[in-house]
């Protein structure tokens, strides 16, 4: 199976593109490296297709070395023909291939194998061949008291055992039912009766049935969870449609073997039952698990994505507070640099009450450090904090300062973390979460990359998905927005330079020291003094490594020192100074592009550069802007139906979004009150971190729920909420293609997912009036 041809199809890219691209990731190269500057190499495949290409290569050599080791194996058996081997050769997926190798695989005696060794092989043969014959009379002949076979019946169950192997060993007809049961098979799970109170959480499920291919990724989480807790237990089958399983009946049909042939049917019946269910039945749970998990990640990374390219407030002196109530506020004051200058603690809050000392405490702080910002943890007493410091600005409007909320997930795990001890050695581990709060408004992404992703709280069932492929997923974002944003060299955590293109954590640690040491780099050339970084590292993140107000106006630009030269030709034809063609946009636009193409730099890299030229270090991430929370709505009980309010999108779903809207519990938006049109992703609408205006359409106080809209003419009973659920209903009805009784379909249980299962069920319920 040649990789880059079947990749090339599957992009829809040419054979050479992907070729190219297969030859620089052996190489070492990075994909933010790759698509940024070897487009030419490509043809211009991006990141997101270069992670795809990356992803599939890997499966495709696995496949391919798979494939070696099961030709080897069946060719020291004597059993690989030409026509075998061609067949092998021609597989796809790994599935497939192991389904093929399955008659050929060493296994331990089975007692097919018995059965073969006692003689039996030819009377297994014979009946099914023979279709006339009759099963008894032709045993008698095969009566071999040396190998236990007694009777007649001994001798048929024998042959009854070689032929259920053999017919569940035909690949043509396994991958057939596979695909079959997947499509038409039904999930069920039941409740273990000595579980019910204690998984009370999963009450949902107790008597559960749907389509096994229908199962959208939470719930298909969330069935996995209640059956590895030991609450419920999972079942998988075709509904029968007359007295003969769907299953058999194919596999009849298959053999040209009908149920007047009784022996031969039993023996088909039995292989169903004994040799492919259970195998069916594991194979397609591992399926609908793995489909759900990708799905999972998906969105995590998704939103870890909208979240780390969040707008930056950026360089300004920042008061991080991270509230708390009787253990008071955590007041921490960074530069515009993000060095923490000053902390400390306040009460201005029950019990104590210290309001006005309070707001003398931040005033001074704000007047001594030259703060411009305000930023607010938003968790517990987040909204009484806001007041505070709503009151301050009042108070004092001669600071100037702004307040903003911002999101403290993960805020608590970099506290206590080694990264945070490095840091800040002698500061109370509470008071660095003030601070973290106050960074990540000034440069989310610089301080998020401190913190280990799943802590950050965007993903759904992060903990119950494959964890090698969580992190590589999110790992893989990290780098993209990195490299995407570049990174100041002179100011980087070695948290932010390890996720650089080409750095390891001991490059990154490397530069850090000799920054400390040496002083601030001067140029990117200088990195090459630094131990242990060679060409190739320097090659890869050199254009990703930014030196503000260096003596070379190129090291503050995306432009890549190994075009320098293009920019110097392009200055000479000009007649400019570098630092005077940077910006001048009425200049660089009358160039023609293909006057500056050679050998190593097409018309690409050259548009590349024109584009940095202009507009030099640009920033992918938006502007910033902030949500502001409606005044004396604090907690869920001040809020009422068809209240319009501004929110921060917190969190995205498969089925909707997640609002904050300053009451301490997010609010769900359903998919289908994202728009006045019909949305199939609702990523395709909204990101993480957007501000939005939603529509209280439901609150459920006891419950904490609360359903918003975003189709801000919705009434307080939305039309489409019944019309968005009918295939969730249709999903739980009663099949009249089973007998098993069901209940009705609903969405995963509140405890299984938080937040996410709370407002669901609170959507289905609201479906159901």
């Amino acid at each position: 199976m040649n990789p880059a041809a079947t990749i090339a199809e599957e992009l829809g890219a040419k054979k050479s593109q992907v070729e190219s691209a297969i030859a620089l990731l052996d190489e070492g190269s990075t994909v933010p490296f790759i698509a940024r500057y070897r487009k030419e190499a490509t043809g211009g495949l991006d990141d997101v297709q270069l992670r795809e290409l990356s992803t599939r290569l890997t499966y495709i050599r696995e496949l391919n070395d798979r494939r070696e080791r099961i030709l080897a194996s069946v060719d020291e058996q004597g059993k690989l023909t030409s026509e075998l081997k061609q067949t092998f050769l021609q597989v796809t997926s790994k599935t497939e291939l192991e389904d093929l190798y399955l008659p050929y695989k060493p296994r331990r005696r089975t007692k097919a194998q018995k059965a073969r060794e006692a003689g039996l092989q030819p009377l297994a043969d014979s009946l099914l061949n023979n279709r006339t014959a009759t099963p008894a009379d032709e045993a008698a002949a095969f009566i071999n008291t040396e190998h236990d076979i007694n009777t007649p019946d001994d001798a048929l169950d024998g042959a009854q055992q070689i032929l259920m192997e053999e017919i569940a060993e035909i690949p043509e007809l396994t991958g057939s039912l596979r695909e079959f049961f997947w499509g038409n098979a039904e999930l069920s799970s039941s409740v273990v009766k000595t579980k019910k109170e204690e998984g009370a959480k999963f009450a949902d499920y107790f008597e559960y049935t749907e389509a096994i291919k229908k199962i959208p990724s939470h719930r298909a989480l969330a069935l996995f969870r209640g059956n590895n807790d030991s609450v419920l237990r999972l079942h998988l089958d075709v509904p029968e449609t007359d007295t003969v399983h769907p299953c058999i009946n194919k596999i009849g049909a298959h053999l040209n073997i009908t149920p007047a042939n009784e022996w031969l049917f039993e023996t088909i019946r039995k292989c169903w039952l004994i040799k492919l269910h259970t195998r069916f039945e594991t194979e397609l749970r591992l399926r609908l698990r793995e489909h759900a998990e990708a799905e999972a990640i998906d969105v995590f990374a998704k939103n870890l994505r909208d979240l780390l390219l969040a707008a930056p407030a950026g360089q300004k002196a920042t008061i991080g507070l991270d509230p708390g109530l009787r253990t008071g506020v955590k007041v921490a004051v960074t530069a515009a640099t993000g060095k923490l200058l000053d902390t400390a603690t306040i009460y201005p809050h029950a019990p104590k009450n210290q309001w006005d000392q309070s707001i003398s405490t931040i005033a001074t702080l704000a007047k001594k450090h030259q703060a411009q910002l305000i930023a607010i943890g938003n968790g517990t007493a987040s909204r009484e904090t806001d007041k505070l410091a709503a009151d301050i600005i009042s108070k004092h409007p001669e600071l100037g300062l702004q307040k903003i909320i911002v999101s403290e997930a993960g805020a608590s795990v970099y506290s206590a973390s080694e990264t945070a001890s490095k840091e800040m050695p002698d500061i109370d581990v509470s008071l660095r979460g003030a601070a973290s709060i106050a960074r990540r408004l000034q440069d989310p992404l610089a301080e998020l990359v401190k913190v280990d992703p799943k802590a950050i709280g965007v993903g759904q069932y992060q903990h119950d998905v494959n964890q090698v492929a969580l992190a590589g997923s999110l790992d893989a974002v990290v780098e993209d927005c990195v490299n995407a944003v570049g990174v100041d060299i002179n100011s980087a955590s070695a948290e932010l330079l390890t996720h650089v293109s080409g750095l390891s954590q001991t490059l990154a640690e490397n530069i850090i020291s000799y920054r400390d040491d040496i002083g601030s780099f001067k140029t990117r050339t200088e990195l090459k003094k630094v131990p242990r970084l060679g060409p190739k590292a320097f090659e890869q993140c050199a254009g990703f490594l930014r030196i503000m107000d260096g003596s070379n106006a190129l090291d503050a630009s995306a432009v890549h020192p190994e075009a320098y030269p293009v920019v110097k030709k392009i200055a000479t034809d000009t007649g400019n100074d570098i630092r005077a063609l940077i910006g001048d946009s009425k200049t660089l636009s009358s160039l023609e592009p293909a006057r500056y193409t050679d050998e190593q730099f097409g018309l690409p890299t050259v548009e590349d550069i024109l584009k940095e030229l202009e507009k030099p270090g640009r920033d992918p991430r938006p502007e910033f802007k902030t949500a502001t929370f409606k005044e004396g709505v604090e907690k869920i009980s001040d809020l009422k139906e068809d209240m319009i309010l501004e929110g921060v999108i917190s969190n995205v779903t498969h089925f909707g979004a997640f609002v904050d809207i300053g009451v301490h519990q997010d609010g769900l938006v359903h998919i289908s009150a994202l728009a006045d049109k019909f949305v199939k992703d609702p990523h395709d609408v909204v990101s993480t971190g957007d501000v939005v205006k939603v529509k209280v359409i439901e609150i459920d106080e006891k419950r904490k729920r609360i359903a918003l809209t975003m189709k801000l003419s919705d009434k307080a009973e939305p039309k489409n909420r019944s019309q968005s659920s009918k295939p969730e209903k249709k999903a739980g009805k009663r099949s009249a293609q089973t007998s098993k009784p069901r209940k009705q379909q609903q969405k995963a249980p509140e405890n299984t997912m938080g937040s996410f299962g709370a407002a669901l069920l609170q959507a289905k319920q609201k479906s159901k009036k």
